[in-house]
């Protein structure tokens, strides 16, 4: 396990700072019958950031995102919200007091409401009846002014994901939650939207935590991610320690491209097919070396060839073998395609620092 002091990690091994004003969730299970959904999972977000919450389908986050709202009972742990325990065992605060806000994965809008209807909605009962000029300054600030009196069905995707996001925001909540909010959208949408959504919680200085399955998305939203596998969390940290500094295989391959090759580690050295690389902790005899494609360099040569080809427009991804060693290896590059399948190239490592995971583990 990676020490939780470096650069803002924190690991499985604790959670710092579950009482303050932000976010924390401490040791938290949750049992529904016999299957376990959420087992001693801990993370923090600090008062006005942005935690992620990052992993595959099915591994417990939206558990884990109705527990924080109230909507989800804790069997063991407990939870706090601006400093107050709001579930733990001898606690329970109802969703409606928990002066947080929630975006559901399907917008969840009332068909049968306005625009403007649907936003008063997420008011507290008592105004309803006369809502303020809050709700016209919330409709502009999300860019949905002129739809006020539309109705759901007449609105498209990223139209639909303001109004929820503007009902979510109506009781000026301290803390906003959000499942998956942009998965449905198209990929040019989803990054517009993306942006906005990060620069307005940052000027209303609301704490904010999102639910993905998406690295891309995680990366460009969180100041910190959380890692989430079969209902733990394996580590949490900012994204670029997260990505250089993987706790372990499973961590590495689900936050980006990555290979490992052989070597032989003497301290802070191992020697590979690529010849010395650096590594970020001291090891010993036979180790895995994670490699990135970015960290391979590649140029004219005679000691690798080129077995497949993949171009992205902004960056061409290479894919191949060496000839001291049949396991594919990867090099991404930006820009058109140089070289073609079959070309022989030489290859080798950028010297940045890497980490190594003991062989067998």
């Amino acid at each position: 396990m990676l020490d939780a002091k470096h650069d803002g990690l924190l690991s499985t091994a604790g959670v710092l700072d579950v009482e303050s004003d932000g976010v924390g969730v401490m040791n938290a299970v949750v049992d529904i019958g016999k299957a376990r959904i959420l087992d001693d999972v801990s993370v923090s977000a600090p008062k006005g950031s942005c935690l992620v919450i990052l992993g595959p389908s099915g591994c417990g986050k939206t558990t884990l995102l109705r527990a924080i709202a109230g909507l989800q009972p804790i069997s063991d742990g407990k939870i706090f919200l601006c400093g107050q325990e709001v579930s733990g065992s001898q606690v329970e605060i109802p969703p409606e007091q928990r002066d947080v806000g929630m975006v559901f994965q399907d917008w969840a809008l009332f068909p049968h409401l306005t625009v403007y209807e649907n936003v008063v909605f997420g008011l507290p009962k008592a105004q309803r009846k006369d809502p303020s000029d809050d709700v016209g300054e919330l409709l502009e600030m999300v860019g949905i002014s002129l739809l006020a009196d539309r109705y759901p069905s007449s609105l498209s995707g990223g139209e639909q994901q303001r109004v929820a996001l503007a009902r979510s925001l109506a009781p000026k909540p301290a803390t906003i939650l959000l499942d998956e909010p942009f998965s449905s959208l198209d990929t040019g949408l989803r990054g517009e939207l993306r942006q906005e959504v990060s620069d307005l919680f940052k000027q209303l200085g609301v704490t904010s935590i999102f639910v993905t399955h998406d690295q891309d998305e995680a990366f460009a939203l969180g100041n910190q991610v959380a890692v989430m596998n079969d209902g733990r969390i394996i580590q949490q940290g900012k994204p670029a320690y997260l990505y250089q500094h993987p706790t372990d295989r499973w961590v590495a391959n689900f936050v980006g491209e990555a290979c490992t090759i052989k070597g032989d580690a003497m301290g802070s050295v191992a020697e590979t097919r690529l010849g010395s690389i650096n590594l970020c902790l001291e090891m010993q005899g036979e180790v895995d070396v994670l490699i990135r494609p970015e960290e391979i360099l590649i140029e004219d040569g005679n000691d690798a060839e080129i077995i497949a080809i993949d171009f992205f427009g902004h960056d061409t991804l290479y894919t191949f073998t060496t000839t001291n060693d049949s396991k594919a290896l990867q090099c991404r590059t930006g820009g058109m395609p140089r070289y073609s399948v079959g070309d022989r190239v030489s290859i080798k490592h950028s010297g940045v620092q890497t980490v190594a995971f003991p062989v067998g583990s």
